[in-house]
């Protein structure tokens, strides 16, 4: 186990962490949270013996191997798989000890490294490394081309993938899911649930946190805390150690009414399709989680548009590419005032490219790109960044962008992404990459675009800057095309998917559930051809024109929908009452008057049973959603 005894940290003079003292046992993955700066990173470097402590001390098996990822990547000539085989060092080690014994002909040394090399499973490790490299998007042809051929991005996967091979007792990952698009991490996701060693990761996905880790250790205030459950629960337990503070507690209801009555408006809109299910469902869990995030040092919103047209922007029979090579075609896209679109696919299908056409920086090779007379353009990608002027502060790219406005004016602005003080006029050059993608998103936002073209704008992002993101994306009246690889963000922000595949752009029927089972589905394609499934429809329409089947499958029908209409009739009941209670518990957790003499246990009483409550109305809702779908499904003409 790892074992800290009264531990003390420090960066240069900043001491980060004093007094920590808890055991994190074998076997556990550990989602590593807490504001930017608190000491996250120094953590990793003493685990990986690369920093001392000021104090106390820290405890881990000597014979335990630490992985983690390279933070660079030099232009090797080496083969990718090779490079990433290089990451078992004891494999490598073995093979050369191998050809050394059998140049001297030592029989028995031979003999005994043949038993290790089956030992580490070694004589599968070309295959382990493959599925390793396919699961992060890599092709067969990718595995022997050059390091150095690869892009910044795909060399951070190879980096990632190197990691993932070593065998490591202890894997300390950084952040894995940036430079991943979603069809990676969903793969890494499963990956990392079934790693026998022990875990520890810093990561900013809070859906990937929920899938993988089991425990949370927080760094705040100096100190370190460790939470049993995924991040989920950490929020709620958060959430209720703040509204033991009266002043946080009145802002935390004031937080929690405002998302109510968005997630109320957004329901009386939206269609019954299952994304915006989906949304509604994402939306509610947020309503839990979002007094977890009232002392968040980031507060803004979107400014009103300043005028429309309809449609915004369309695409009509519209090809994209590069050269006179088309790698999109046939797009067929309106956007409307009010549109929420996320993009899907793989790596490499278009979606950067279809994004590209649609902020104007690609044209079309075929077909029309027609704008609107109104619209103006908020485009974010990652080279964004590039375009910051090194030697300039915050606010002096502001003045340059709005040289007649107020600079306190502009000051309060800026301050709402954590630029106050003296990092408001600091040079940029010297901010890390996610104070640089907030600067730039901030530049961005003030610009009061009507369609928003956001392609990844969470990486380098933290948690608690990607919640104010998306509370400000949920309230914009900008439309909006969104490609991402956090859930999250794509759940509460989105009414319609599409999906980039094939050479094509379409809309996608389904929720981000469903597209997880479509990749399982091509997956399982691409390993083994199967022959196709007879069609189903084909079998009803039989069905149907024998009368005789017909006339029976009505009464099943029948049959089937009885249960599930009573079931559908129970749990609205249940829902109405446990509605109302919750209601009654939210008028009395915000009347101050409870606060005036705190009764702690009365308190914390109220909360527990407001969570129990609004876990009993979220399963509800989603057995009655199941319920519905059953019984459209069974429908009787």
């Amino acid at each position: 186990m790892i074992l800290l005894r009264k531990l003390a940290f420090a960066r240069g003079a900043k001491p980060l962490v004093t007094d920590a003292s808890l055991q994190l046992h074998p076997g556990w993955k550990i989602g590593l949270t807490g504001a930017n700066g608190c000491g996250k990173s120094s953590f990793f470097a003493l685990l990986r013996g690369e920093l001392h402590q000021e104090a106390g001390d820290l405890e881990m098996p000597a014979v335990w191997r630490v992985g983690h990822v390279a933070q660079d990547t030099p232009a090797l000539p080496d083969a990718a798989l090779e490079f990433v085989l290089d990451g078992d060092t004891e494999l490598r080690q073995v093979e050369a000890d191998l050809v050394a014994a059998e140049a001297a002909h030592d029989g028995h040394r031979i003999a005994e490294l043949h038993v290790r090399l089956q030992d580490i499973e070694g004589y599968a490790a070309k295959a382990r490394a493959a599925e390793i490299l396919s699961g992060l998007g890599f092709t067969e042809d990718d595995h022997a081309r050059a390091v150095a051929d690869f892009s910044g991005g795909w060399r951070v996967r190879l980096n990632l993938a190197r990691a993932l091979v070593a065998r490591s007792d202890l894997l300390l990952l950084d952040e894995p899911t940036n430079h991943l698009d979603l069809d990676a991490v969903l793969w890494l996701e499963a990956w990392l649930k079934s790693f026998p060693g022990t875990l520890v990761m810093i990561s900013h996905d809070r859906d990937f946190l929920d899938a993988v880790v089991g425990q949370i250790l927080h760094i705040e205030s100096g100190g370190m805390k460790l939470y049993s459950g995924n991040y989920s629960t950490f929020e709620r337990a958060r959430a209720e150690s703040l509204a033991l503070q009266q002043a946080m507690h009145v802002k935390q209801q004031r937080e929690v009414a405002h998302l109510h009555a968005y997630i109320d408006r957004f329901r009386a809109k939206a269609s019954k399709a299952r994304q915006a299910q989906s949304r509604i469902k994402a939306l509610e869990r947020m309503e839990l989680i979002s007094a977890a995030h009232v002392d968040t040092p980031f507060e803004f919103r979107f400014a009103e548009p300043d005028g429309f047209s309809d449609p915004l922007l369309a695409l009509e029979d519209a090809a994209v590419g590069y050269g006179d090579t088309p790698l999109l075609q046939h797009i067929k896209l309106t956007l409307r005032p009010g549109s929420r679109i996320g993009l899907l696919g793989k790596n490499g299908a278009g979606k950067s490219t279809l994004v590209k056409l649609l902020s104007g920086e690609k044209s079309a090779l075929a077909g029309r790109r027609t704008e609107g007379r109104h619209l103006k353009i908020g485009y974010f990608a990652q080279h964004q960044m590039e375009l910051l002027r090194p030697d300039e502060g915050p606010l002096q790219h502001l003045v340059r962008q709005e040289p007649g406005t107020r600079e306190q004016e502009l000051r309060n602005y800026i301050g709402g992404f954590d630029f106050r003080g003296a990092m408001a006029d600091a040079p940029c050059r010297h901010f890390s990459g996610g104070e640089k993608a907030r600067l730039a998103l901030a530049l961005m936002i003030r610009t009061r675009p009507n369609l928003l073209v956001l392609d990844e704008p969470t990486n380098h992002l933290d948690l608690e800057m990607r919640e104010a993101l998306t509370l400000a994306l949920q309230e914009t009246e900008a439309a909006m095309v969104l490609v991402s690889h956090d859930r999250h963000l794509l759940r509460t922000t989105v009414d319609e998917l599409w999906l980039v595949a094939d050479g094509a752009a379409k809309p996608f029927d389904g929720d981000l559930d469903d597209y997880a089972a479509w990749l399982a589905a091509r997956r399982s394609q691409s390993r083994s051809a199967t022959p196709a499934c007879p069609d189903k429809a084909a079998r009803q329409e039989e069905r149907a024109n024998d009368a005789a089947n017909k006339k029976s499958a009505l009464a099943r029908l029948k049959n089937e929908r009885r249960p599930l209409a009573k079931e559908a009739d129970k749990l609205e009941k249940q829902l109405a009452g446990w509605q109302s209670e919750k209601a009654s518990l939210d008028e009395q957790l915000a009347d101050p008057a409870l606060y005036a003499a705190p009764d702690r246990a009365r308190i914390e009483e109220l909360n527990r049973r407001q969570a129990d409550l609004a876990a009993a109305i979220e399963a509800a809702e989603t057995r009655w959603l199941d319920v519905h779908e059953q019984l459209e499904a069974l429908a009787v003409e």
